[in-house]
């Protein structure tokens, strides 16, 4: 198939990221932008889907740091939610510590629950504080053995619990959790951010700038720009390409990269895991658990760490429901999704007749997602571990020649949530738009100062990515002395650019310098 007409940037993926990096651009003026999406809809790993006669959020549904942090900001989600009028209800976890039930079908006496949940978290701050004092091979300080411990254990690790770190979302925005529960889904937002600069009808995105069901095979790139096929053939060509994927998609090889990226980018998609995050929808005729305050989450403490263990009923977000969800990760949400949902819901229902008793009612319908097994996100959202560093981050996220990468792994501080993936794709969008005001620049000042040509096919890159030698650099760096001499106007922002590119002592490549942007 012949290729469609240059445009100046593709977006690859039409999450949150992908659709708030296109609105960035088109609001500064670059609007011939074109967004592939894999599915049919736009949103990723923020979809919804209709079970037991609601809408229910499949992927994220929290909006997670709300109040009052010491950053003194507001979560911009939060701000989303309101503006849009979304429904929310607060989800109070504290009492989930107690309300654990044992295989015999007991709450575990609150004072027991409570001991060894305060003993699994201050093992936890002693081995954080060992590592930030410099330790290295840290022993562990608490090692769960028995059903109530591990299921401890399990909150506290796969639940991020802000008692054992400090985390900025909770620091700068608040330590609050709201979860979606609207009949428009948590989605709706990307939804209304994408109809801000797409076309739409009745609700509904028209703009033949957003593809949708187009799956992209390879990415080819050099300094001219980025050529993109997808398995249905269709040829895409662009100067800038931004890569809004997960982090699971960019360790498989859905997406081929020609050349290969480098090592040190390949590398970097491979030092931190991608975890799976289940939730597991069950409908029942009628509620035959407890729904009085403090009762919202529920634990089951089994042998197996992670077995059916965090439950949630779902009266309180939706008041007559009779849903209970319960959640699942990593290992087990792999194990689950390879097996049949009749098995699922028969393992569900043996858990719960143990909490509950034999005579409750059989559950009418089961949901489960299946994030590890979707090509299109392997995973639920991104997990670093604790050595990762600033400089980790302003590599991930470092464009590769014309290739931008965006998401929720490329956010130091809110990895994992939905307002990193949101800021995530603003930043990207800046950094395009600022090499491109940069590369106008370079053009502009190399032809008043130097009578040189503008070229039109070398406007991917500011400068070389090698220089012949230490005379060229300081030539460079005579012309950005000259534009001074000649008072163009030169801000002082841009100004500090053109230093870094062409200082002798601090001379980086292209991408090295974009990578610091």
């Amino acid at each position: 198939m012949a290729a469609l007409n240059c445009c100046s940037v593709i977006i690859v993926g039409a999450g949150i990221s992908g659709i708030m990096a296109g609105k960035v651009l088109a609001e500064t003026g670059v609007k011939d932008i074109v967004i592939l999406e894999a599915t049919d809809q736009i949103g990723g790993r923020m979809a919804r889907t209709k079970f037991g006669g609601l809408t229910v959020d499949v992927g994220a549904g929290w909006i997670q740091g709300v109040g009052n942090g010491n950053g003194g900001q507001v979560n911009p989600i939060w701000d989303l939610a309101n503006k849009y009028n979304l429904r929310t209800c607060y989800s109070d976890y504290s009492n989930a510590r107690f309300n654990i039930y044992d295989q015999s079908g007991n709450v575990v006496p609150r004072s027991v629950a409570g001991a060894s949940y305060d003993l699994a978290v201050n093992a936890a701050n002693r081995e954080l504080d060992m590592e930030a004092s410099g330790e290295e091979d840290v022993e562990p300080q608490f090692v769960p053995s028995t059903p109530l411990e591990l299921a401890i254990d399990y909150i506290l690790n796969d639940f991020e619990m802000a008692e054992v770190e400090p985390i900025p979302t909770y620091t700068e925005f608040g330590t609050r959790e709201f979860m979606v529960a609207d009949e428009r889904g948590y989605d709706y937002i990307v939804q209304k951010l994408a109809q801000q600069f797409l076309q739409s009808q009745n609700g509904q995105i028209i703009d033949d700038r957003l593809k949708l069901c187009q799956v992209v095979k390879e990415v080819e790139y050099k300094k001219e720009g980025v050529t993109i096929t997808t398995e249905g053939g269709s040829i895409f060509n662009a100067k800038y390409c931004i890569v809004s994927a997960s982090l699971g998609v960019l360790q498989s090889d859905l997406i081929k990269f020609k050349p290969e990226l480098p090592r040190w980018k390949r590398n970097l998609f491979f030092d931190c895991d991608i975890r799976t995050y289940t939730k597991i929808f069950l409908k029942f005729p009628q509620k035959f658990w407890p729904t009085g305050d403090g009762t919202e989450f529920f634990l089951f403490a089994h042998e197996k760490r992670g077995y059916y263990t965090f439950w949630q009923h779902l009266e309180n977000a939706y008041p007559g429901s009779n849903i209970l969800m319960v959640t699942v990760t990593d290992e087990e949400s792999k194990r689950i999704e390879a097996q049949s949902d009749e098995i699922t819901m028969a393992e569900a229902m043996s858990v719960l007749k143990i909490m509950f008793g034999n005579n409750i009612p059989q559950a009418q319908e089961i949901l489960v997602p299946r994030w590890w097994n979707n090509p299109f996100q392997r995973g639920s959202y991104t997990n670093y571990p604790h050595f990762v560093n600033k400089k980790h981050f302003q590599q991930i996220k470092a464009p590769v020649g014309p290739i931008y990468f965006t998401g929720e792994h490329t956010s130091e501080k809110f990895n994992g949530y939905v307002h990193g993936a949101y800021l995530s794709g603003i930043d990207t969008a800046n950094m395009i738009v600022d090499n491109m005001k940069m590369k106008h620049e370079n053009e502009r000042y190399n032809s008043y100062s130097c009578g040189y040509a503008s070229k039109k096919d070398e406007r991917l890159f500011a400068i070389p990515s090698t220089f012949s030698s230490r005379t060229q650099l300081n030539r460079n760096w005579d012309i950005v002395r000259q534009m001074v001499w000649n008072r163009i106007n030169v801000s002082r922002h841009n100004l500090g650019k053109w230093a870094l590119l062409f200082s002798p002592l601090k001379y980086r490549t292209c991408n090295e310098v974009n990578s610091h942007s």
